[in-house]
């Protein structure tokens, strides 16, 4: 079996990390000066307990890869680059091998499954930031990470029992089951204050705001028939598996959309986080103001490249109707 990690930013680098250290053979593929740096030098990751350059293969486009019948691809991008990377798996020819979708929201199974007929879930429960070209760092110990895997739309079968083995023994603790869609929905209900923290700053004091996005969230799951698991701090298996731990000499910066919007990239994930719960509501006549006020901030900041943390607060209750 060989790992096709396809992004390999702050949870790419962490799962290819994991598996390279596993001994499963890994080729990433990157771009820009990431690429560059990870074909010079390797990639760095930085843990609590682990300073480590990982070495593995890393191209610029699945061309160049050169997809094998005994792949497993893993899809590490934002959700607004997955239609593209189908495109470039599509025309190099993929088919039948696997795709894991190790991607915030749930709407990167979906676009999968309409091109190939393999597709899976993963949660990923994930604190990696990306520093800089080469170089990442996971604030968890003793694990770097908790996957939930599973089969798109549901059930388990031989492909998840094959990431899951890669992974056994490995500085991410995996677990197949049978609806990991469950787990997906309720990781998108943590996801709803990324926006908050990226506008607000962390430790923003801003908790009912994060609170009145997931209650309309909930009720779109209600209106839906949605199942959705508990993968909060509360899960049990985080104090056994994933404690956030300092690393000396590393400030956590913030999750995946602060990082975008600290990174200039252009886009960030929101429309397909709180923009989901949007979707939802107007689909079965639920009314989500908050979550579509939080849809349209998120597209302000990105137009303007407004700097991650720069929103009054106050200001914000205001635009929210909520002051």
């Amino acid at each position: 079996m060989r790992a096709v990690v396809f992004g390999v930013g702050g949870i790419g680098g962490t799962v290819a990390a994991a598996l390279s250290l596993n001994g499963i053979e890994v080729i990433g593929i990157a771009r820009g000066a990431q690429l560059n740096a990870i074909r010079a030098r390797g990639l760095r990751v930085r843990t609590p307990r682990m300073d480590k350059v990982v070495r593995f293969d890393c191209v610029g486009s699945v061309a160049e890869a050169g997809l094998r019948p005994d792949d497993i691809v893993l899809l590490c991008m934002k959700t607004q680059d997955t239609a593209a990377a189908l495109e470039d798996l599509r025309a190099a020819g993929l088919r039948d091998q696997p795709i894991f979708c190790l991607q915030n929201g749930v709407a990167n199974e979906r676009m999968a499954l309409r091109l190939f007929p393999n597709v899976h879930g993963v949660t990923v429960m994930v604190p990696a930031s990306f520093l800089t070209p080469g170089e990442i760092a996971v604030h968890a110990e003793p694990k770097l990470g908790i996957f939930d895997i599973g089969r798109y739309p549901h059930g388990q079968d031989a492909d998840d029992t094959r990431l899951a083995q890669a992974l056994d023994g490995s500085l991410i603790a995996g677990f197949v089951l049978d609806d990991v869609m469950a787990s997906k929905y309720g990781k998108l209900l943590m996801n709803l204050g990324n926006i908050l923290e990226a506008a607000l700053g962390k430790g923003h004091g801003q908790d009912d705001l994060v609170e009145a996005a997931r209650d309309e969230a909930r009720a779109d799951y209600a209106a839906h028939g949605i199942a959705f698991a508990d993968v909060s701090m509360k899960d049990p298996r985080r104090a056994e598996h994933l404690r956030i731990t300092d690393i000396e000499g590393v400030e956590r910066v913030g999750g995946s959309t602060t990082q975008s919007l600290l990174r200039g990239l252009g886009s960030i994930e929101t429309d397909y986080l709180n923009g989901e719960i949007v979707l939802l509501g107007r689909l079965a006549g639920v009314p989500t103001p908050v979550n579509a006020g939080l849809v349209a901030l998120a597209a302000r900041l990105v137009q303007e490249g407004a700097p991650a943390g720069g929103v009054d607060a106050a200001q914000l209750r205001a635009d929210l109707g909520l002051a």
